[in-house]
């Protein structure tokens, strides 16, 4: 592939990250974030992709764009079930704090890139992104983070459960 298609494609799919961010940062409604989240999360497949890892831009789309989002939007339509619940009111200077915020954080972001130095950038290994090197290294290295993720997961279903269901006496 030549450079200029890979950063055409790499533009395109940055974009459509920032994009998806800023949707889910700034949707109203959680049923349109976690689109917008499903789109950033497909824009990082495709980033995958141009780093020559199709076996983690897999992973990325059939675990998380799939099975994460769509247990978001399960969560979110089980706790939105109850229709005629008023929306929680907004603090006082909400709006200012985050700009303000925002500002800094910006700032800081900004002070930090102009003092660090790029160090040079290594080559990865051909075996970088096969299954083989992603199941190495996840059940070896990160085994225990895996382990910790799964199980973060399954209480999260537990109590979207236990709180959605119905009050019985």
């Amino acid at each position: 592939m030549s450079a200029l298609i890979e950063i055409i494609i790499f533009s395109a799919a940055a974009a459509g990250a920032l994009a998806g961010g800023v949707g889910v940062v700034a949707s109203a409604q959680p049923v349109r974030s976690a689109l917008s989240l499903l789109l950033v999360l497909g824009s990082l497949a495709v980033m995958y992709l141009l780093l020559a890892a199709p076996f983690v831009a897999t992973l990325q789309v059939i675990i998380y764009a799939g099975a994460i989002v769509v247990l978001f939007l399960f969560v979110i339509m089980l706790l939105h079930a109850r229709s005629g619940e008023e929306r929680p009111s907004k603090l006082r200077g909400q709006r200012v704090a985050a700009f303000v915020l925002s500002a800094a954080f910006y700032a800081a972001i900004l002070a930090v890139l102009r003092t660090v130095r790029s160090a040079p950038v290594s080559t990865i290994g051909s075996e970088f992104g096969s299954a083989q090197f992603v199941g190495g290294a996840l059940f070896t290295t990160y085994v225990l983070p895996f382990e910790l993720a799964s199980m973060v997961l399954i209480v999260g279903i537990i109590a979207a459960v236990v709180i959605g269901r119905p009050f019985v006496r």
